[in-house]
């Protein structure tokens, strides 16, 4: 009778722990702490996570794929938004009280770390922080992902001067022969991308002849357009030959598919941007939003977000990261890292000072 009543007993104890974790409920992945089981349940009780980020829902189709399939029945809804219009939109909400983000990624750094002083991120140390470089970090909110090198790229059957290997040698080439390549050469506009702007900030640290090649620029009469696209397919046409600044990320893949495009590496420096994630403050599915920050960050995540043509700031990831990039610029890749300079140029007078000097070089 004893033992009758232990067997009942066991079976009624077994019988609670199937209801405390319903179906669909996943233990913590291998290798984090065992109570992240908590957040995984919370997450897939949440249902879904919102995403808000410029990158293109076609780009992330692995990241998303890859992590509905680790946390089955939490479904990613991606909202396309361009990189100018993040940090207004989130704002918006926020004073509103109708936060729709859950994560916000974003590669307009600048204003990223703008959101996390204002207090739109929430703070949420990723257990995957340890396997992620020191510079791509900020203040246990924000997270870079990406390495996008940014590189020269040139039409190489219709560019025949000599090609310049780094911004001295084509400023040089600009000043001596700027009547040739009136019109001829191209870049962002960084008046019209957030991108461009914390690129090109980054030129003025690491070039002291930065406004010296812009100058040359502007008297050739260069062209900036707003998007990757329009550069590539005015450099594709031979429109404008020449192009510096291209983020190589996509550059690579274009040269890949067009054997007409070049890519170059500034042998001097080669800056390397990002793309930088953050759960958002009062997240509407919170637990959900923690899941995908990590799976981000993670080696399977990494690997997703790489193969799709973003190189991973992790080392550990065969297809291309950090120390592949490096290589292939000459050990000369220089992150944007992420720390409070970052939010200088945002101050109004450095702002309008560089845009002063911008608008003058290009005779506008």
């Amino acid at each position: 009778m004893q033992t009758l009543k232990v067997a009942a007993c066991a079976a009624l104890f077994q019988s609670v722990i199937v209801v405390a974790f319903p179906a669909g409920a996943q233990q913590a992945p291998e290798g984090y702490p065992a109570d992240y089981a908590g957040i995984v349940a919370a997450g897939i009780k949440e249902g879904s996570v919102n995403v808000y980020s410029p990158t293109d829902s076609e780009q992330a189709d692995g990241l998303i794929s890859g992590f509905e399939k680790s946390y089955p029945g939490i479904k990613v809804k991606w909202n396309d938004v361009a990189s100018g219009a993040v940090y207004n939109r989130v704002v918006s909400e926020a004073a509103a009280g109708q936060v729709g983000s859950d994560v916000v990624w974003s590669n307009g750094l600048d204003l990223q770390l703008q959101l996390v002083e204002e207090g739109h991120a929430e703070t949420y140390k990723s257990v995957e922080a340890a396997n992620i470089p020191a510079w791509a970090q900020y203040k246990d909110a924000a997270y870079s992902t990406t390495v996008e090198p940014i590189v020269f790229m040139y039409n190489n059957k219709v560019f025949t001067d000599s090609v310049p290997k780094d911004h001295k040698e084509l400023a040089d080439l600009l000043a001596k022969k700027g009547t040739e390549l009136q019109g001829k050469v191209t870049t962002f506009d960084p008046e019209k991308s957030a991108s461009a702007y914390t690129v090109m900030e980054n030129d003025v640290v690491h070039d002291s002849g930065f406004w010296t090649l812009i100058d040359a620029f502007g008297k050739a009469n260069g062209k900036v357009y707003s998007s990757s696209g329009q550069l590539r397919e005015k450099i594709l046409s031979g429109e404008h030959p020449f192009g510096f600044n291209v983020n190589g990320a996509y550059a690579k893949g274009w040269a890949k598919s067009n054997p007409t495009l070049t890519v170059v590496y500034p042998g001097d420096y080669t800056i390397a941007a990002s793309r930088t994630a953050f759960i958002s403050k009062d997240a509407p599915n919170p637990n959900a939003a923690k899941l995908f920050l990590d799976y981000m960050l993670s080696k399977a995540g990494q690997t997703a977000v790489a193969e799709a043509g973003l190189p991973s700031v992790r080392s550990d990831v065969t297809a291309d990261n950090w120390d592949t990039v490096n290589k292939e610029a000459g050990g000369k890749l220089v992150p944007i890292k992420l720390d409070i300079a970052l939010l200088e140029g945002l101050q109004a007078t450095k702002r309008g000072r560089f845009f002063k000097d911008w608008k003058k070089a290009l005779n506008q």
